[in-house]
């Protein structure tokens, strides 16, 4: 399966994407946002197995893809999911990651329009739920901007508190998304003439 964008492709992982896969987990501005243990190649190793497996199980119930820039699909430059299994009917967990060096590329933006859209409409999904560390607060601009609403904070795990941070938990209803969706088009700005 494929999801195409202006300027990325949304594909299954091979294993060809090991190595790229596994120098951006291990990047010091990517490893900041982890616990130790989940920034060591083997844990690198063992997701992208994982998600291979997700690919190839019937039906399917995790969409777990590589970001690819469209010129050069075959570079990675990150990985974004929507995760059904264990979930109540309608329920997905939505999660994206990005290499540092693609931070603030709006990358990001395109690949969470276009897996949305590809959740609510292909999948049918109800609503969409996702965890992020409180302090990322372009995390959480971007999550309003999708029609993301804050539904808990949570103390985190032991290597979140020792920084002093907390986790968000947030959820998109189908609702707030067309809501969101009608809201950007109407306040784009409209052609001359």
């Amino acid at each position: 399966m494929e999801i195409k964008t202006s300027r990325l492709l949304l594909r299954a992982f091979t294993g060809a994407d090991t190595p790229a896969f596994v120098t951006y987990h291990a990047e010091r501005r990517y490893a900041e946002f982890y616990a130790p243990e989940e920034t060591t190649s083997g844990h690198a190793r063992e997701l992208l197995h994982r998600f291979m497996q997700w690919a190839r199980e019937q039906p399917r119930r995790n969409y777990q893809l590589a970001i690819c820039k469209l010129q050069s699909t075959s570079e990675l430059i990150g990985c974004c999911g929507l995760r059904v299994a264990d979930l109540d009917p309608g329920s997905a967990e939505f999660g994206i990651e990005l290499a540092p060096r693609f931070w603030g590329s709006n990358y990001a933006l395109e690949t969470t329009r276009a897996l949305l859209a590809f959740g609510f409409s292909e999948l049918g999904l109800k609503k969409v739920r996702g965890i992020t560390v409180r302090s990322q607060r372009t995390v959480a601009r971007m999550a309003r901007r999708f029609g993301f609403t804050v539904v808990g904070t949570h103390s985190g795990p032991a290597w979140m508190r020792a920084r002093g941070w907390s986790q968000s938990e947030w959820q998109l209803t189908r609702e707030s998304w067309e809501e969101a969706l009608n809201h950007r088009s109407r306040s784009a700005p409209r052609p001359p003439g």
